[in-house]
Order: structure tokens, then C-alpha cells, then sequence
């Protein structure tokens, strides 16, 4: 066996420590030149995988960011337009319930011969006496009520319950009584009032304060973040709620008369908790589903809420599922509180007060909930992200007091539009210069009995016109020029006759049925009505061309507003052009689906509607394309007061252009909605006989909105890519706040162990506690202090806000940043 060296001196070990050292480090240089080429290879291979990666996640972001342009508008139009006409295009009456009362027998035979005469319509009971039976219809628990007094029958009714539900019930009930041989009689124990006798202004009111109610936060999360944080966003929302509300109260009491004086306390209470009901269950959506929170807020606010709400039809006309949903919806709930203090003195609001009431303080809690479970997962959460730079289209202002009024400014503008215009114009329906046709054995006969009508009537109702031949008559009505012709009696017939168009507009065709039949017996005579163009079962009301047109101006303008925000690289006209040329043959296919094979509002025409649809969508995206230019995401306001809001009263669809102040009037020859609505009905019910004067309405739209955007662009080039301008310093100065924040909290339970060290025993160099007060110590010295040379190190940094230009090249920096730094991440504070 070996004998061992000898043990090394301390000397020696030290010489060949470092002489070991020496020959590794001489190794390693000469295998790191030896391997210096393949290094440099792996290098240069790893940078170019880098590139082809970033190239493409940017390519597939400019492909998503695209297909974003096609989904958003058709999860939009295509929510919409599916459940506006999958339930309201023909509202039939089932279970509509209705009291008998009268002796036991008298009564359960009523009830009987009116279960058999309507046996899924009606839901007939009886009650114990009169006084019972209006109380319920009263207090809308019943539609209508059936008092027996012998031979004699009188039918109670509520006109504040809704026109068309009296207008329902009256309908199915009546026939049957006169076929039992009673001598009816009708009473109205709630009428309408004359400054609102169609019972819209309930209806207009819900409206606006359910679009107060989302309508910010479509913008807020995606613009504004920083607000969504709860301590923040409470008060505000609750401030936001008393504007709406004194704003809706002064266009509907002062402006438009149609809110009595005595009822502003009610009203402005119930828009206030709408409006704050809705924002907060809103703001819990938004916390869950974020930016596209407002898609999912439209469907149960708007979409399920307006079938649900008991005020555009009867709930009891909608399928059997929207009872259910009338009773938990915001919507139904302000419609219902507003409907009992305008015409029921309030009788009944207190239930409706109660959901909104529930529904604000679920709101508020379920987001509470939300943030506390969100702050224990993750007390440091990911930074939100600002995706609409401004709302005006250019740079993002570095004032926050501009952000936030354009914040406002955008939601006042529609509700008080909304107000102004469809409230303004439909609020009370009456004829005005009606075109009728008189037809007499006689053209002297004609005019003698138009001055009689003239002198009962007035001279503004109708514009009569005296003729004799019936058959010319005829042909007017049918061609629309006409809304009816009037048929005086004759030795051959001695009835007065009406030639009348249903389909032509169907609210026109009821005033000059209701009118007409009044005149005609207060000469003891029948009126016998010749329909021209009968309207089918499936558009019993004749709003099918109405929604359709609804559909075409929403698709056409989202896309512009769509494309500009979610895709800016697709704003020049070089690449919006194309692409709304494939965009509008797809959204047009969309409608044409739901109106037809979806729905079955439509039947046939499926090529025609197709066809109109695309040169429409096509010609509103060039018009919203100008404002879009001009006002960025702000164009919204004047593209949708001038489609829509101006659009509805003028279009001829809901109610005739004939029951409208002039001004409207004036406008159906030129708004693109109306084009839209008449280009439809003339497909659909009369053979497209006038598609191409309304079609050349819309194209002279889309050429002349085309040529200006040309002229805008030629002035100033479109941006491709958002500016979000200081985002970056914002980012920093809350991240420098949340800091100080932070470095407070610490300074309590540091401030509590040096009182515990002065009066006990100090803790020794290695103990818990020491490390501790270091630690405090350390964040305090480095975090807290705002040290201006801190500062600018931070912002001459090469930050970059996100955008969305050419191909996707420029990425949010902040990204890259928050991987090599945590303390210098750029962000905008999460909500909790």
C-alpha cells in the first residue's frame, strides 16, 4: 500500500489554489474561442425563431383584431334583431287573465261561454262582487273584468295598463258577450291622459333610464379603468343617477309636458334608483366578463327586458317565459314603477321599487365579493389594459378632466336625443294632414260632404280629395299615395264604404278604421271596409319591416366604429372598402336568416331582401365613416341621431308619417332609415313596386358620404395605430401612489414594534423581528420616496402604449417590462 504525501503548508496550498485556478481559467478561454462560431450560430438562430415568433403572434392578432369586425356586430345585431322579432313580430293573447262577477249563475255561465270561445287566450275566473273585479284590474292583477247586472254587461278596462292590452282584451271578450245576448257596455277606470294618450311616455322613460343605466361602462373599462375601482365608482355612479334623472324630468315635464307637475318627486325617485340599480349590477358584469360586459348588460337589459316590460306589448302576448322575467328585470321594474305613478296615482309601485332596490344592493355586493376574492388570490393583480385611447379619436389627452367629460358627454347625448326625438315626435300620435280620397256619385257631392267632415272634424286631421271615380281611388291607396278612400253611400249601396291599406302602415289603417266607423254611425250606418293589402298573421302589428330596417343600419355603422377601434390599420379606404364589401353581404345574409328561416317573420323574398341589404349596410358604413373621421368613437352620437333616433319617427314604420310633427314628416323623403323601411315593405308586400326611388335614396347616402371621406382623408390621412400619448406617465404616477400606499401600511406594524422594543427586551441581530424592520426600512428608503431623479430614470425609459397598427409591429412595452422588473412595470391599478 502507497504511503500518502505528506500534508501541504498553508503556503503552499495557497500557490496551488491559484495556480488550479490559472489552468481553469485558461481552459475556459480557449474552449470559449474554440466554441465562440457556434455560440454566435445559436445566438443569430435564436434571434430569427424570436422574429418569426413575434411576427407571427402579430399576424394572428391583426387576424383576430379583423375577425373582430364580423363578431362584435353579429353577436350585437344578431341578439337584437332574434329577439325583438322572434317575439314581437306577432304578439297573440295567452292566458290573459279576466274576472266575471255577478249572481253565481249569471257568472260561471260568462265564464263559461268565454273559456269556450277563447280557450288558450283567456284565463277566466270569477270574483265575489263588481267592486272586487275593479279593484283587480285596478291594480293590474287582471286585464279586464265582466260585470253581470241581468241583461246588461259592462267591461272594465285599463287604457294605463297599455293601449294594446285594452285594445287585446277588448277584442276577445266583447264578441262573446254579445253573443250571449247581453247589451255591453265599456268603462275605462284608468284612462290615459291627454298629454300622453297613447301611453308612450312610460314607455320612452324606461328607455332612456335603462341606456343611462349601461351605456357608461360600454367605454369606461376599455377608456378609463381607473375609475372602475370600487370606492371610486360608487359615488359617482350615485351622482351619475341624480344628472339622468333631472334630465329626464326636465325634458319630460317642462320641455314636453307630458309628465304632470305633481308627480316630479316619484319620477325623479324612481329614475334615480334605475339608473343606479342597473349601473351596479352592471359593474358587476363588467367585473366578470370586463370590456365585452356591455354585450352581455344589452341582453338582459334590453333584449329580455323590452319583451319582458309589459309596456311596447302586453306581457301576456309574449311567450310564457318573459312572465317570469317581468318580475326580476330592471327593465319591466322601472317600466311598471313609472306606469303606476303616472296613471295609477301610484297604486302598486312599491313591489317594482323593491327589485330595483334588491337589484342594487346584489350588485354592489356580489362586485364587493368579487374583489375581495380576487384581492386573496392575488393581492399584486395584472394591471388593466386601456384599449380606446380617447373617445374622440385622436391622442389620448394628458388632462383627465377631458377623458372623463368626453366619458359624459357620450351617454347625456343619447338619453337626452333619445328623449328629445323619439319621445319629442311619438309621444302623442295624432293625424295631421292624413291624404284621404272622398268618393261621390259626384265630385259635388264628394266636396260638400268633405266641407260637413271638415267642419266636425277640422281642417288639420285629414287632406281630403274629392273624386268619383272609385276605381282611381282605389288604385291610390294601393300605390300609397292615398292612406284611404272614403265611399259615400249610394242608391245601389246605401253603406259607407272605406278602402284602406293595412299593409301600407297599420297604425294609419286603425285611425281611418276607428275614425270612419264613428262617422258612419252617427248616420246608423255599417262601415264596410275593403283591406287592399291585408297584413299576415306572422307581422299582425306590421313591425317586421321596422326591425329588419333596424337590423341593416345597426350592421352598417358598427363596422365603421368597430373596425376603427378594434383594427385602425383597417381604416384607410384601400382596406375598408374591401372589406366592407365582404362585410355587408355577410351581415345582410345575418338579417335575412333571422327574418326569415329563424324567426318566421318573413315569407319568401329571401334573394330580394339579401340583395337591398347589402347596398344599405354598405352605404350607412360610408356615411358613418364621415363622422368616424371627423369625431372618432364620438360619431356614434350624430350617426345614431340622425339614423335612429331622428330615423324611427320619420321612417314610417312604427307609426305613420301622417301621426308625426311636420318635421319628421319632412324627413321621410330623406333619412336613409326611412328609405330602408319603405325599400322592405315594397319587397315584401307589394312586389317591389317602389325599391328603386328608395334605394337611390340610400345609394345618393353612401356616394356623397363616400366623397367626403375622400376630401377628409386627402386633408388629413387616417391614423392606422392608436396614440395613446402619456398612458405610460399615468402608469407610473399610480404605480408610485399604490407604492406610498403600500409603504404606509408597513409603517403601523414597524411604528408597534419599536413601542414593543422601547419597553421590552431588543430583539437580537439574527431574531425575526429585526429582519422585519429592516425589510420596512428598505421598501421605505427605495419605494416611498418620490425622488425626482427616480422619476425621470423611469420615464426616459423607451416605453411603448399598445396599439393596433400596420401588422400588429408595435407591442405594449409595458409587457416586456413587467417580465424583466416587477417595480417598473407600467400599469393602470386593478379594480380592487
Amino acid at each position: 500500500m502507497a504511503t500518502p504525501p505528506p500534508p501541504l503548508t498553508r503556503r503552499e496550498a495557497r500557490e496551488h489554489d491559484s495556480h488550479d485556478t490559472r489552468h481553469d481559467h485558461d481552459y475556459d478561454d480557449s474552449q470559449d474561442h474554440d466554441q465562440a462560431p457556434q455560440s454566435t450560430n445559436e445566438q443569430h438562430t435564436t434571434d430569427a425563431d424570436a422574429e418569426a415568433a413575434a411576427a407571427k403572434r402579430a399576424k394572428a392578432e391583426l387576424i383576430g383584431r379583423t375577425a373582430a369586425i364580423f363578431i362584435m356586430p353579429l353577436i350585437m345585431v344578431g341578439m337584437m334583431i332574434t329577439g325583438y322579432l322572434g317575439t314581437m313580430h306577432s304578439p297573440s293573447a295567452n292566458d290573459m287573465p279576466v274576472v266575471v262577477a255577478g249572481s253565481d249563475s249569471k257568472a260561471a255561465d260568462i265564464k263559461f261561454a268565454l273559456d269556450g270561445a277563447e280557450p288558450d287566450a283567456l284565463d277566466v275566473d270569477t270574483v265575489e262582487d263588481a267592486h272586487t273585479a275593479r279593484e283587480m284590474v285596478y291594480d293590474r292583477e287582471a286585464s279586464a273584468a265582466v260585470v253581470i247586472e241581468g241583461d246588461k254587461a259592462t267591461l272594465y278596462t285599463a287604457g294605463g295598463a297599455g293601449v294594446q292590452q285594452q285594445t287585446t282584451v277588448t277584442g276577445l271578450v266583447m264578441p262573446a258577450l254579445q253573443e250571449e245576448g247581453l247589451d255591453v257596455a265599456t268603462e275605462d277606470i284608468a284612462s290615459l291622459p291627454d298629454n300622453d294618450p297613447s301611453g308612450l311616455g312610460a314607455m320612452f322613460l324606461m328607455t332612456a333610464i335603462v341606456m343611462a343605466g349601461y351605456l357608461p361602462f360600454s367605454v369606461l373599462r376599455s377608456n378609463s379603468p381607473e375609475l372602475l375601482k370600487f370606492k371610486r365608482i360608487v359615488p359617482i355612479l350615485g351622482a351619475w343617477a341624480a344628472v339622468i334623472a333631472g334630465l329626464v324630468w326636465t325634458v319630460v315635464c317642462p320641455i314636453l309636458d307630458i309628465v304632470d307637475v305633481k308627480d316630479t318627486v316619484p319620477v325623479l325617485g324612481i329614475a334615480w334608483l334605475g339608473v343606479f340599480a342597473i349601473s351596479c349590477m352592471q359593474l358587476f358584469i363588467t367585473r366578470i366578463v370586463g370590456a365585452l360586459g356591455v354585450i352581455v348588460g344589452i341582453f338582459f337589459l334590453m333584449v329580455l327586458g323590452m319583451p319582458s316590460s309589459n309596456l311596447s306589448y302586453p306581457v301576456y302576448t309574449m311567450p310564457a317565459f318573459y312572465r317570469f322575467t317581468h318580475e326580476i328585470l330592471p327593465m319591466p321594474a322601472i317600466g311598471e314603477a313609472l306606469r303606476s305613478v303616472l296613471y295609477f296615482d301610484g297604486a302598486g309601485v312599491t313591489e317594482h321599487l323593491l327589485v330595483l332596490a334588491i337589484g342594487a344592493v346584489v350588485g354592489l355586493l356580489l362586485t364587493k365579493a368579487y374583489d375581495f376574492i380576487s384581492h386573496r388570490r392575488n393581492p399584486d393583480p395584472k394591471p388593466l389594459d386601456v384599449n380606446i385611447p380617447s373617445l374622440h379619436g385622436g391622442r389620448r389627452p394628458d388632462s383627465k378632466v377631458w377623458r372623463y367629460i368626453s366619458l359624459i358627454v357620450f351617454p347625456l347625448a343619447m338619453v337626452t336625443m333619445m328623449l328629445t326625438f323619439m319621445l319629442g315626435a311619438m309621444g302623442s300620435p295624432t293625424p295631421k294632414d292624413m291624404p284621404v280620397t272622398v268618393v261621390g256619385s259626384s265630385t259635388e257631392q264628394a266636396k260638400d260632404t268633405i266641407a260637413d267632415l271638415e267642419k266636425s272634424m277640422g281642417k288639420n286631421m285629414f287632406d281630403f280629395t274629392a273624386t268619383s271615380d272609385k276605381e282611381e281611388a282605389r288604385a291610390q291607396v294601393e300605390d300609397r299615395d292615398e292612406v284611404a278612400a272614403l265611399v259615400l253611400p249610394t242608391q245601389k249601396n246605401a253603406e259607407f264604404g272605406l278602402i284602406a291599406n293595412e299593409a301600407g302602415n297599420n297604425s294609419a289603417y286603425q285611425v281611418v278604421n276607428r275614425i270612419f266607423d264613428q262617422v258612419a254611425s252617427a248616420q246608423d250606418m255599417e262601415l264596410d271596409v275593403d283591406n287592399v293589402a291585408p297584413l299576415p298573421d306572422r307581422d299582425k302589428n306590421g313591425v317586421v319591416v321596422m326591425y329588419i330596417a333596424m337590423g341593416w343600419i345597426l350592421a352598417g355603422f358598427m363596422v365603421v366604429i368597430v373596425g376603427a377601434n378594434a383594427n385602425p390599420w383597417s381604416r384607410p379606404l384601400k382596406r375598408m372598402i374591401p372589406l366592407t364589401a365582404v362585410y355587408a353581404p355577410f351581415m345582410s345574409l345575418v338579417v335575412a336568416l333571422i327574418a326569415g328561416p329563424i324567426t318566421g317573420a318573413v315569407d319568401g323574398h329571401f334573394a330580394q331582401l339579401w340583395g337591398a341589404g347589402i347596398i344599405a349596410i354598405f352605404c350607412i358604413a360610408m356615411f358613418a365613416m364621415v363622422f368616424e373621421r371627423l369625431i372618432g368613437m364620438l360619431a356614434i352620437i350624430p350617426v345614431i341621431g340622425t339614423l335612429m333616433f331622428a330615423g324611427m319617427p320619420a321612417s314610417n314604420g312604427a307609426i305613420s308619417e301622417y301621426m308625426i310633427p311636420s318635421f319628421f314628416t319632412t324627413l321621410h323623403d330623406f333619412l336613409p332609415m326611412a328609405a330602408a323601411v319603405e325599400t322592405i315593405r315594397s319587397i315584401i308586400y307589394f312586389d317591389s313596386d317602389v325599391v328603386t326611388e328608395h334605394m337611390q335614396v340610400l345609394g345618393l347616402w353612401g356616394l356623397v358620404s363616400l366623397a367626403l371621406v375622400f376630401l377628409i382623408d386627402s386633408i388629413k390621412p387616417p391614423r392606422t395605430e392608436q396614440d395613446f400619448g402619456n398612458l405610460h406617465l399615468e402608469r407610473e404616477r399610480e404605480q408610485k401612489k399604490q407604492a406610498r400606499k403600500q409603504a404606509k401600511a408597513l409603517e403601523g406594524p414597524k411604528s408597534a414594534q419599536g413601542s414593543e422594543s422601547s419597553t421590552g427586551p431588543a430583539p437580537s441581530e439574527g431574531s425575526e423581528s429585526s429582519q422585519f424592520g429592516q425589510s420596512g426600512q428598505t421598501v421605505q428608503s427605495t419605494i416611498v420616496e418620490d425622488d425626482p431623479n427616480d422619476y425621470h430614470r423611469l420615464s426616459s425609459r423607451p416605453t411603448m402604449a399598445p396599439t393596433a397598427g400596420d401588422g400588429m409591429s408595435n407591442r405594449p412595452a409595458e409587457a416586456a417590462d413587467r417580465s424583466e422588473s416587477s417595480d417598473q412595470q407600467e400599469w393602470i391599478p386593478s379594480t380592487v
